[in-house]
Parts: structure tokens; sequence; C-alpha cells
């Protein structure tokens, strides 16, 4: 097991971050504008994000940089600022960490284009390639491959997260509109947990999807395939419009009965997605690090 891996689940549960463009959202960011381009045009209010979690007891941050690939800043004409970007995704989150939190580069998925067979596999490993040799020179300690929702790209992406011989942590959303244990290319936990073993993953678990409520069946069914160490990031569930307002029907308590029911399930990392605040991942730290305690005394 990779060191900084082992170290960190020494005392699992460990508590990562909630979400990051929810919490963009409400600093400001407009419907249809690239989250990650604020790393470069609004770098406090990015970091304001990154020290709300730390100081929320977060002992992993993400970094803002899950479109920071170079087909998906083109659909924002920022294809050219990749480097600047992703760059400064990392050095804004390890600025605020102060080694107070390890630091997981967040790379998201091509999905869409990649099913639509509109680019080959060597091309997509060419995308995710550029991206991740650009957060691994800029100090992260560990690659994150979030919201991934099919396999075949999740290997392609896999591959290229090795050559940096960091850490690599892959996430899956589980939710296929049909079945919220599947993936929209129908693909199961088993298989997933049971492919991912296989290639070489560090870590595996699921993130975003229907709702924490669906992610004891996941992890279950996840766990029953895999020793790995498992990664949980659930969204605070389905938002609704209300007056005007986004607002996610999950509230804090609920989310946090949920959370301490995934940790009697050996979940190793936990933490929030989707509509998920600073106040959800303090609950969590508060309850989880009292557990902690007294089961030391």
């Amino acid at each position: 097991m990779n060191k900084i891996i082992k170290d960190l689940i020494s005392e699992a549960p460990v508590i990562t971050d909630g979400a990051w463009g929810t919490q963009l959202q409400l600093c400001g960011l407009r419907p249809g504008e690239c989250p990650d381009s604020w790393n470069l045009k609004y770098p406090d209010r990015v970091r304001d994000v990154a020290s709300a979690y730390i100081n929320a007891g977060s002992q992993i941050i993400l970094t803002n940089t899950f479109r920071s690939n170079r087909l998906a800043l083109q659909s924002y004409g920022l294809e050219k600022k990749i480097k600047e970007i992703n760059l400064k995704g990392v050095r804004i989150s390890r600025e605020v960490s102060k080694g107070r939190s390890k630091v997981f580069a967040s790379v998201g998925p091509c999905a869409k284009l990649f099913m639509q067979n509109i680019y080959e596999p060597e091309e997509l490993f060419d995308v995710y390639n550029e991206q991740i040799e650009i957060l691994a020179e800029a100090g992260a300690d560990s690659i994150l491959l979030e919201t991934m929702t099919n396999l075949a790209e999740v290997k392609i992406a896999l591959r290229a997260s090795k050559k940096t011989n960091l850490p690599v942590v892959v996430s899956i959303s589980f939710d296929s509109g049909r079945d919220a244990d599947l993936t929209i290319a129908g693909e199961s936990p088993e298989l997933i947990a049971k492919e991912l073993t296989l290639e070489g993953a560090d870590v595996i678990g699921a993130n975003c999807g229907a709702g924490i409520e669906h992610y004891i069946s996941i992890v279950k069914r996840l766990r029953a395939c895999t020793d790995l160490p498992l990664w949980i990031k659930p969204s605070a569930g389905i938002p609704k419009v209300v007056q005007n307002k986004i607002v996610y029907s999950t509230p804090v308590k609920i989310f946090l009965e949920y959370a301490v029911a995934l940790s009697r399930l050996h979940v190793s990392f936990i933490g929030g997605c989707c509509g998920t605040t600073p106040e959800y991942i303090q609950a969590i730290h508060h309850s989880m690090k009292k557990k902690q305690h007294i089961s030391r005394e």
C-alpha cells in the first residue's frame, strides 16, 4: 500500500472536504461560467472555500481543477490556460493547507465525448496525461479521478495517473437514473471494484449520485469485491428550486446519520459532494473524532 494512503488510514475514517462547485456558486459563480477559471480570476474566493473546509476539519482537500482538462477548457475558450489553471489550483490548496491537510488533485471525466466515439482511447489518454502531469508537477499529494461514469474511460485515466507514481483514488458516480447502484454505462459496483483493483488503483469509491441513503448498498457491494480502502463523498440529495434558490434535500442531521452508518462499514475516507458545505464536514469531523477519542480510552 502507498505510504501516503497507509499513513492517512491509520486512524480512519479520514475526513475529506465537501462540494466545491456549489460553494463557488454561493461566492458568485454565474451559470455557464467555468469554475476552474476562478483559480486565476478570483483566487481569494477559491482560497476561502479551501480554508473553510480545513477549518471544518477536512484532513484532505481537493483542488479546483475538476474541469481543467484540454477538452473541457476548450468549451470555455480557455484551453491555452490549461497549465496556469491547474498549477494555480494545486498551489491555492497547498498554500491554504499549510501542512494541516493533504491535497488531492481533482480530475473529472470526459465521458460524453468518449462514449459518443468522438475521441479514440489514445487521444483521450493524451488529454488526461496532459492535465495529470501538470497537477503532479505542481505538488499534489495524490490524483483523484472523480465522478467517473464508465469503466473504459476510467482505465485510460488511471493509466495516465499511475505514470506520476502518486497514489491514485478512483471515485465512480453510481446513478444511471434506472438504478442508483449502476453507472450510466450500466456497470455494477462489483464489476467496478474487481476491475479497478486489478488495474492498480490505490483507493476506490463513489461520489455524487442520488443521495447518501443509496451509499449503504454501494459500499457493501464494493467491499464484497475488494480489500482496497474505500472513498465515499455523497451529494446532499436531489436539488430542488425553492424561491429561486437551489436547495438540496438532505439536511446535515440526516446526512450525518448515514455518514456514521457508513463508517461502521469500514469506509476509509468520507466527505461530501454536491450541496454539502463546511457545516456538513464539521458535523462529520466532530462525530468521527469523538468516537475515535472514546475508543482510545
